[in-house]
């Protein structure tokens, strides 16, 4: 957990360290950035907390061993369509959604109708036999 609790602090500092630089080039005149990179900052600080007290607890991780072997890390990864065309339908039917709020409601409509019918499609596209749709 090293890595990611050190990844997570960089953006606590960084939000820390450009809140105020922001404060003072924009002269307090804009304070939606400040409390924007100052809270960004803050939930930084506490998933770096987290993580880090998190690693303490389970220990040394294979993840964190700078010379360490993929086959080092146990466990199932689980199983992927490597070829799989759902996903695609899956954003578009997204960006059809997302355009219809913007455009017209009847557009929502269409997307989610497309959205429901690709999320069971990628849902069920590795189910066969018996289980299949």
């Amino acid at each position: 957990m090293k890595t990611e609790s050190l990844f997570f602090a960089l953006i606590a500092v960084f939000g820390a360290v450009m809140g105020p630089i922001y404060g003072f080039a924009t002269d307090w005149n804009e304070p939606v950035g400040v409390v924007g990179l100052l809270l960004a900052a803050a939930l930084g600080a506490m998933v770096a907390f987290y993580l880090w007290m998190t690693g303490k607890r389970i220990g040394y991780r294979p993840d964190d061993n700078p010379d360490g072997e993929i086959h080092e890390i146990e466990g199932d990864y689980g199983a992927f369509a490597p070829y799989s065309w759902w996903p695609l339908w899956l954003g578009l039917a997204a960006a059809l959604i997302f355009m219809g709020i913007a455009v017209g409601w009847w557009i929502v409509a269409i997307g989610v109708f497309m959205g429901v019918f690709a999320l069971i499609g990628w849902t069920f596209e590795s189910y066969k036999g018996q289980n299949a749709l």
